[in-house]
């Protein structure tokens, strides 16, 4: 992995952490994760699998730093890497076959239900759910789900240009 990737996806994920931050909570604790936005455009970007799960470690050390959720580190630090490969894994199937863009929309819908559903559930084996499990997936995984699916809409292709004007400008 070069600097320059090191550097973008660092600067990915401190983006995505300071949305985090400032997202307020809602739902019994809970608030979408626009930091996974974050996490799924740099698997477009990046589908190596190092990389994958370096960054979906990363995510969720960094996600469990600043959850607002009680007890929501470790479900952090299990769902993050696991959300991570499960994406490599629906970027891997559909790479080549239909336009990045969709891809990114994909698991912006696909994947954020992937891991809201994992830390739920991680949550509910080892600190318990402050609500019902149906209720927080209605008023917080669906709402999240359309959350970065809208957010990665709008990043995608602003990020994919600059990166591409920056490849472009090092060729010259």
């Amino acid at each position: 992995m070069s600097l320059r990737d090191t550097t973008q996806i660092a600067l990915l994920l401190a983006v995505g952490t300071v949305l985090r931050i400032v997202m307020p909570a809602y739902g019994a604790g809970m608030k979408p994760d626009v930091a996974l936005a974050m996490l799924f455009i740099i698997i477009v970007l990046k589908p190596k699998p190092k990389v994958v799960l370096i960054s979906g470690l990363i995510a969720g050390f960094l996600a469990a730093l600043t959850t607002g959720f009680p007890g929501g580190q470790i479900p952090n630090i299990i769902d993050k890497p696991l959300t991570a490969m499960f994406a490599l894994g629906i970027v891997t199937l559909l790479k080549g076959r239909i336009p990045d863009a969709i891809i990114a929309c994909v698991l912006g819908v696909v994947a954020t239900i992937f891991s809201g559903t994992v830390f739920m559930l991680s949550a509910l084996a080892l600190v318990g759910l402050p609500a019902a499990f149906s209720l927080l997936f209605t008023t917080v995984v669906l709402p999240a789900t359309i959350l970065n699916t809208v957010s990665i809409l709008v990043l995608y292709p602003v990020i994919n240009f600059s990166k591409n004007l920056v490849e472009n400008a090092q060729r010259t």
